[in-house]
């Protein structure tokens, strides 16, 4: 008989992107290639339903001709996976909330199935084949619609008390108070979906970066407008990301000097923002304890299908 551990590194995989309006299934060679099988709509708030899903999904495309027919299924979560029990809680998928995630499914599938948070995946393929590729500490910062953030060192992920690492967005650390061109603007300590006040998630995102312009300017245009007009050299929108820049860079200067990592990956929607991400490089730099000349917050390598590399990932290393 093989060795378990040598067959699932030398099979291929099963990756699912799972978010609470569409779960994405892909196959992961050996080689790392991910081929994009399937998307539909999630059950988000029925257990049969959701598994029954899933099974079809790979049933669908399985080669019954195979060995890999069984083959290992890896799950990357909008939600939580405690690293203790396997126990998941999500808000966007409210029928995988209290249960064993990985368990139930590899008894229902008849497969080994992992899980871990999407932003987990996304660090782990940053650091493993991304942007962060060759360092030892990587911290990917998620910056979408929302905060979050993930942590690897070694190769491997952190996965702290109650599946909760790396989310920087949530805490009350935003600074209210910073100076531009001289002019101190005082920002309030927004309330957060968390139940907290003054997290990085109420300004560091998206609709973060939408919520500073109406409060600095009395004026509400979406995140996409307002980058557009920063790009013009338009001068309100000018102020709104200053503030957004100043303001997050303190608590991700913090995140750089806690960990110690040498990168830091950036994800999600404003990653495509280039110029704004080289601008919170500057600001988080001049901040951190260890100065370098080399950038340190980059741009990540992945964007729609960092959580599916890097749930194989995990799956290979389980």
């Amino acid at each position: 008989m093989s060795d378990p551990v040598t067959s699932i590194k030398e099979a291929t995989l099963y990756a699912a992107d799972i978010g609470g309006s569409f779960m994405r299934l892909a196959a992961c060679a050996p080689d790392g290639t991910l081929t994009l099988l399937a998307k539909q709509p999630t059950p988000a708030h029925d257990w049969t339903q959701f598994a029954d899903a899933l099974g079809a999904l790979l049933e669908a495309h399985a080669d019954l001709d195979t060995p890999d027919y069984r083959a290992p299924l890896a799950l990357s979560i909008a939600g939580l996976i405690d690293p203790l029990d396997g126990v998941a809680f999500s808000a966007n998928l409210p029928c995988i909330t209290g249960r064993a995630l990985a368990n139930e499914l590899s008894a229902q599938l008849e497969r080994p199935v992992c899980a871990a948070n999407d932003a987990d995946c996304l660090a782990l393929a940053e650091a493993m084949s991304g942007a962060g590729a060759g360092h030892r500490v990587v911290f990917a910062a998620v910056l979408g619609t929302g905060v979050g953030g993930g942590l690897v060192a070694d190769g491997r992920l952190i996965r702290g008390a109650g599946g909760v690492t790396g989310e920087w967005g949530h805490g009350p650390i935003v600074n209210t108070r910073c100076v531009i061109e001289g002019e101190t603007l005082d920002v309030p300590r927004f309330a957060c979906g968390c139940g907290q006040t003054g997290c990085v998630d109420t300004i560091g995102g998206a609709r973060g970066i939408e919520r500073l312009h109406a409060h600095l300017h009395d004026v509400r245009e979406d995140s996409h407008a307002i980058l557009a007009a920063w790009s013009r050299g338009d001068a309100a929108a000018t102020r709104t990301l200053d503030v957004w820049r100043e303001l997050v860079a303190d608590p991700l200067a913090a995140v750089v000097n806690v960990t110690g990592a040498s990168v830091v990956t950036v994800g999600g929607g404003l990653a495509s923002a280039a110029a704004l991400i080289e601008r919170l490089d500057l600001a988080v730099r001049a901040r951190v304890l260890h100065r370098r000349e080399q950038p340190l917050v980059v741009p990540g390598r992945y964007r729609d299908e960092g959580g599916l590399i890097g749930a194989a990932w995990l799956a290979r290393q389980m």
